[in-house]
């Protein structure tokens, strides 16, 4: 009887440590949370590299403004590069687009010419309301490789929470309290797409409205 016992506790204990640990997955990092730099604290760009269209707004936030004959669905230069390489990371950030908005995270590009030749892109995209199954286009998906486990999509002109992690080969995305990717990239990804050990970080100007707010990012 006290074996049996035991063994119904180990159980429990098992089983609660599985739910804490999914839980835990799909928590973004809190603010102050210890080990994150912020690279964008609403006042300071001197951590970014840009060309220079996103202003900072009296609210904190950063603003991209398409210059003039700018427009969607065709990408841009003035991409928001953090200054470092990276290899194992968590990068936390928000965002807010209008209708039909479109932009992107990417990571682990090799140099900052052509972020879409050389790292890996997790889309950005107003899919507010689709119903159909994601695919790699919709929001939260990984560019070439897979669509988002669920539609964790708000509608246009609210703040989105996304936290991006790669550790080693493993991706994770929580996009707004949903955990939406957790794979391993290098098992999933297309052949003709290389997995660098270490790159840059960028967020994509795709001449739309986009703004960003709260840009942390922590070394692992």
């Amino acid at each position: 009887m006290i074996i049996s016992r035991l063994a119904l506790v180990a159980a429990l204990l098992s089983a609660t440590a599985v739910v804490a640990k999914d839980s835990d997955s799909k928590k973004h990092p809190a603010a102050g949370a210890p080990g994150f730099e912020t690279i964008f604290d609403g006042k300071d760009l001197s951590k970014i590299e840009t060309k220079g269209n996103w202003e900072i707004q009296d609210d904190g936030s950063l603003h991209l403004t398409p210059r003039e004959g700018e427009k969607g669905w065709k990408r841009y230069s003035s991409y928001l590069w953090l200054k470092d390489d990276y290899e194992n990371f968590t990068f936390d950030f928000e965002f807010k687009y209008t209708k039909g908005g479109n932009s992107g995270l990417y990571f682990r590009c090799a140099d900052n010419i052509d972020p879409t030749a050389s790292g890996f892109e997790v889309q950005i995209l107003d899919s507010f309301g689709v119903e159909k199954e994601l695919g790699h286009h919709d929001m939260g998906g990984v560019i070439k490789t897979q669509g988002a486990l669920k539609n964790a999509s708000i509608a246009p002109g609210e703040w989105n929470q996304m936290t991006v992690t790669m550790k080693g080969d493993q991706l994770t995305v929580v996009l707004n309290g949903h955990l939406i990717q957790d794979f391993n990239l290098r098992e999933k990804k297309p052949k003709d797409l290389k997995l660098a050990k270490t790159g840059k970080i960028c967020i994509q100007d795709h001449g739309l409205p986009f703004t960003v707010r709260n840009i942390r990012v922590k070394k692992l």
